[in-house]
This record gives structure tokens, sequence and C-alpha cells, in this order.
């Protein structure tokens, strides 16, 4: 069975646990574009050409908040184009999804072209109840299918039109002891990475992660990266650094497949 959303006028809660999910926008996704996907059928010439998820944006879940993202899907026809009959989106190796396609709006780019984009909102309580195994195995390449139609009847149903990555959020901080520090002392910078599980709603250390500790002298414009630190069994980030100057430091973590890419607060110290 393949995961699709419900359509506009209904709701993907109905075949859904009641748990709750959530999620943010964040940086940097690979949005694939193809001309009718892997697998299309229909009737007539009316194609898609182009389809942007999220403005190219990664979507990332957390564990309570609700979200709503773009799929902008461009459609060519030469009678014009009459909109979108349905949209859905899920992960490409599991066959699951959990968004519900609230809203289209199409605007005329040409008297064969228009751009139809589709609003998709993920909300607590919209995670599938027959995943097999862990659920947080649907994290990672998802893909979009996408019905259109022309203003002359003509009508085509695309599978895998795009490509983009739903991942898990993650946290990260940082702690610089002692402060102030003496010049040429040493200085111990701690943290932690976590990131949500999806099965029980909460975020949970992420072991054996390799995160970069970032150094920027007080009165610099950008950090830059100083080592790089494993994190252990619990999440947990520990080294020591020679203090030479004043300045903050954080830890990096660029993300994975799965796993959202974060940046802790900086922790300023002071020389004694």
């Amino acid at each position: 069975m393949r995961g699709r959303t419900a359509g506009a006028a209904g709701t993907a809660a109905a075949g859904g646990r009641a748990r709750a999910i959530g999620a943010v926008a964040s940086a940097a996704a690979l949005t694939l574009l193809c001309a009718t996907g892997a697998h299309a059928e229909g009737r007539g010439d009316v194609r898609v050409t182009k389809t942007v998820v999220n403005s190219g944006n990664n979507v990332i879940i957390g564990t309570s908040a609700r979200v709503t993202y773009p799929i902008a899907i461009t459609i060519k026809d030469n009678s014009g184009v009459k909109g979108l009959t349905d949209v859905s989106v899920f992960n490409t190796s599991k066959g699951w999804g959990f968004s519900d396609w609230t809203g289209t709006r199409c605007e005329k780019k040409s008297s064969t072209t228009s751009v139809c984009t589709a609003t998709m909102t993920v909300a607590p309580g919209w995670l599938p109840d027959s995943v097999p195994g862990d659920i947080n195995t649907i994290a990672g390449v998802w893909q979009v299918n996408a019905t259109v139609k022309a203003n002359d009847g003509d009508y085509w149903i695309s599978d895998h039109i795009a490509e983009f990555k739903m991942k898990r959020a993650s946290k990260l901080t940082t702690d610089a002891t002692p402060e102030p520090v003496a010049k040429g002392s040493s200085l111990t910078i701690t943290g932690k990475l976590s990131r949500a599980n999806w099965e029980d709603l909460k975020y949970h250390g992420f072991t054996g992660q390799t995160v970069k500790l970032q150094y920027r002298k007080a009165g610099a414009a950008h950090y830059s990266t100083v080592k790089t630190v494993k994190t252990d069994s619990s999440g947990k980030l520990r080294t020591k650094v020679t203090a030479t100057s004043a300045g903050s430091w954080r830890y990096f973590f660029p993300g994975t497949t799965t796993t959202a890419r974060v940046v802790s607060t900086g922790d300023a110290v002071k020389l004694k």
C-alpha cells in the first residue's frame, strides 16, 4: 500500500494514530526536476515541466509544531492550464507519507504555461499507524506525485516529479568553562547533540556523530573550525583547548541524510 496524502478537502488524520508530530523548514535541500516522472499516464499533451518543493529547502520534522510548505509545479498545455486535481508526498523507499494538501494557487505565466503551488501541511497526530518497525525510518528522501489538468480536458497523472528530504529536527548546545579564563590556560568545551525521535516525541542524544568545534575571536566577523569532536553514547561532546584570546566558541553539526544540520549558540569567553 502506498501512503498517499488526503485531498484539499480531506484529512490525513483519519488514517493515522493520535501522535503529535510537527515540522519546521530549514535550508539545503536538493530538488530534483523531472518532465513527467518515473511513471505517468493520462490523455493529451499536458505535462509537468518543473517541480520545486519548499523553495528548495528541506522539511524538518520536530516533535510538536505544525508547518506548511509549498510545492510549486510548472504545467504546460497548448490549450492552457486548468490546475491540479491531486498532490501527494511520501518516502521513496518505505512508501508512507503524512502531509495534507490544504490548498492550491495557480499563476498564469503565458497562454500555455502556469505555475500551480500546492500548500502542504504537517500537523500533530498525522503519523501513519502501519509503518513496519521504527517510524524514524521514514526520514530521508521523499517524492512528489501530482495529477494535472488542461483547459481542453487533457490530464496527466505524474509519479515522482520531484524529490526532497524530510529530516528529523536536531538540537545542539555549547558550554565553555571556566569563564573568564587566564590566557594560556586550558578551556573545556562541552555540549550535546540530540535529535527528534518520532516514536516517543522526545529528543534523544545522537551518538557517534562528528561535530565541528568552531571559534570566533572577539571582534571578528566569522567562525572558523578548530577541530572535530565525536559525540559519545549519550550524544555528549567534550574537548579541551588552550585559551589564547577572548572570543566565542560553538559546535556545528553539518547534518545527515535523515537529520537536520544545526549550529549551537556561541558561548563568549573573556580573559582574566
